[in-house]
């Protein structure tokens, strides 16, 4: 394992440096490095490739017993102590399995009504935005994400990212869309009738920029 360091770093350190550091000679490392692999190293690269194979297979949520049994299923015999090794050493390491979807407990201040009325065609930027959030699993968990969207270019004017699911994330990706755009004048703004959309928070940012609220 200590020639094996010394072979992976040695462009980065000069040999000698690593050998010293390491306790071990240089003529012992360039004997290793002309060495030919040992039965059992070309055994742990032969099954290493299955291990990696299972694990990807599953999406990367299996953990070492369960790829060990995989593993045996496929006719190789070893014990679990080498799988959970192999999978150490390739940095293999199961991500947790998403948890329940979060639950919108927000209040609602006010409901709009449907004014956009699905005419998702505009003539000119800045006549009609859409908008909406959504969530992505992380290994840290839930972050959710918020974008507005310009009917005319389809382009995406504003958005915003945040570990929590309230009335500011999608404020603040409005906030973005009017300052690049610069406050534009007859705008319709549409959404659905969740929490935040609906909170009195980011009703009060449309009324006061003049925006036209849409809801469905």
């Amino acid at each position: 394992m200590r020639f094996a360091f010394i072979a992976k770093h040695r462009g980065i350190w000069p040999v000698s440096w690593l050998c010293g550091a390491l306790g071990v000679s240089r003529s012992g490392f360039h004997a290793w490095l002309v060495r030919a692999p040992s039965a059992r190293a070309r055994s742990d690269i032969e099954v290493g490739r299955k291990v990696r194979a299972s694990f990807t297979l599953i999406d990367r949520t299996y953990g070492a017993r369960r790829v060990w049994h995989d593993v045996l299923a496929d006719g190789v015999n070893c014990g679990l102590h080498r799988i959970e090794r192999l999978m150490r050493q390739q940095g293999l390491r199961a991500r947790p399995r998403r948890r329940g979807l979060p639950k919108d407990h927000g209040e609602k201040s006010v409901v709009a009504a449907k004014v956009l009325d699905r005419q998702f065609v505009a003539d000119a930027p800045n006549q009609k935005w859409v908008a909406d959030f959504t969530y992505i699993w992380t290994a840290q968990g839930w972050l959710y994400v918020a974008a507005v969207i310009d009917l005319f270019s389809r382009r995406v004017v504003g958005w915003s990212m945040s570990a929590t699911m309230t009335a500011q994330l999608v404020a603040d990706a409005m906030m973005m869309a009017i300052w690049r755009r610069g406050k534009p004048d007859a705008l319709l703004h549409h959404s659905d009738q969740c929490s935040q959309y609906a909170s009195e928070q980011f009703q009060r940012l449309m009324q006061d920029n003049g925006v036209t609220c849409s809801m469905s």
